[in-house]
């Protein structure tokens, strides 16, 4: 691994670090919570990327384990802006990621993880992406919340990136998506800690 993708996984794991200590002050209990796992799983990520190199992305518990952070800031989001929808998305929450456990763990050899796997992500990412902008752009929240849904946007690129390479098909060369992997998670989550400050 490049010095400079340590060190770009370095500054991934500050900003995190950060805002766990002081980024969700101020929250509800679930939110809390939620931003909490989220963030310290992108912290743990970081770090193992850092420590282990980018050949912890081949473990298949990279897949599980990745589903957290989208499942967890959506759940924050929607249980902190859309209080009429908190009950009914966190059972989405908890039967998706049990969904995403089972058919991971469970030798399964049809298309069925795979379509579990996309829609779970998918709402989820969709949810990261699409909320915090439509808040932002009708007033109910400030402006500068929508950062959060550019990391949502991001980390959809940064899935879809490793998704289409762990099944054989990638969109670039296995190099060119390790090279730009590190950037990206620092982009996604500076996005979310500035949209979260901001929010």
């Amino acid at each position: 691994m490049r010095v400079l993708d340590r060190l770009l996984l370095l500054l991934t794991g500050l900003l995190a670090a950060y805002q766990i200590a002081v980024g969700i002050d101020g929250l509800t209990s679930v939110p809390i919570a939620a931003y909490t796992v989220a963030f310290g799983v992108l912290l743990v990520a970081g770090l193992l990327l850092l420590i282990l190199g980018m050949e912890v992305l081949a473990s298949p518990a990279v897949v599980i384990v990745s589903t957290v952070i989208p499942l967890s800031l959506s759940l924050g989001l929607v249980w902190e802006r859309l209080p009429a929808l908190r009950v009914a998305y966190a059972a989405f929450v908890l039967l998706g990621f049990v969904a995403v456990l089972v058919t991971r763990l469970i030798p399964i050899q049809n298309k069925g993880p795979v379509i579990v796997l996309a829609v779970v992500h998918g709402i989820a990412g969709l949810t990261i992406t699409l909320l915090p902008v439509a808040l932002a752009l009708t007033g109910r929240a400030p402006l500068g919340f929508a950062l959060v849904g550019l990391g949502g946007a991001l980390i959809g690129v940064g899935g879809l990136l490793l998704s289409f390479l762990r099944a054989g098909r990638p969109l670039l060369s296995r190099e060119s998506i390790l090279k730009v992997l590190p950037g990206l998670l620092l982009l996604m989550t500076a996005a979310f800690v500035g949209g979260f400050h901001f929010g």
